[in-house]
């Protein structure tokens, strides 16, 4: 989750100079928006490192770090997943801008007709610079899984890895369940990633998503 293991490419290069710009943001309070497995967290994590800031768990927890003192730094992820938080988020935000303090928070998008349905919300969420990271290509899965394999020390030759890539889903976390499942069946089988190795754990991992 450091910053050398983040690999930067078309679908987060824009996500990733706005994020890793800080202090120098355009606002106070930053959106980052992404599906799952497109990178949020590790880019998040950068932040939290380069910032030294604190990690909040919920509005409420948050709203208590920036109102005990000015300035407060905090991350704040999942923003949209919080059931029943929309009040406390709309307070947060308004006390964030009261108290000078400085936010993070992460979302799977930005305001939609579903999320959130607090008006005043919205338009909050909406007034925000956002930094959004688009769904890996074919390129960025095959750079990550590159990087992953040889993390493990997997020796996997080129026209493998091309065959995993094309039939691997186009997120981060598919591709680290993949590795990690082609590591487990190369160790169990005490051979090398082959192509017919390689076939049979996207099947399997195909089948167990069924």
């Amino acid at each position: 989750m450091g910053l050398e293991d983040y690999l930067v490419g078309a679908p987060n290069a824009a996500a990733h100079a706005l994020v890793t710009s800080w202090p120098s943001w355009p606002d106070r309070i930053l959106l980052l928006v992404g599906e799952e497995g497109s990178g949020k967290t590790h880019l998040a994590e950068i932040w939290l490192a380069m910032s030294h800031a604190e990690r909040a768990v919920d509005p409420d927890s948050a709203m208590r770090a920036v109102v005990a003192r000015r300035d407060a730094i905090l991350l704040l992820e999942d923003v949209d997943a919080a059931v029943g938080a929309e009040t406390a988020l709309f307070h947060l935000l308004n006390a964030a801008r009261e108290h000078d303090a400085r936010l993070l928070l992460t979302a799977r998008s930005g305001p939609t007709l579903l999320w959130p349905m607090l008006p005043d919300l919205a338009s909050r969420l909406r007034a925000l610079p956002v930094a959004r990271l688009d769904a890996p290509d074919e390129g960025m899965v095959r750079a990550v899984l590159v990087k992953l394999l040889d993390d493990r020390q997997l020796r996997v030759d080129a026209e493998v890895v091309e065959f995993v890539a094309r039939r691997c889903d186009r997120s981060l976390g598919a591709v680290r369940r993949v590795v990690a499942a082609l590591d487990r069946e190369s160790l169990a089988r005490g051979r090398a990633v082959g192509k017919g190795l390689a076939a049979d754990v996207l099947a399997r991992l195909l089948e167990d998503e069924d």
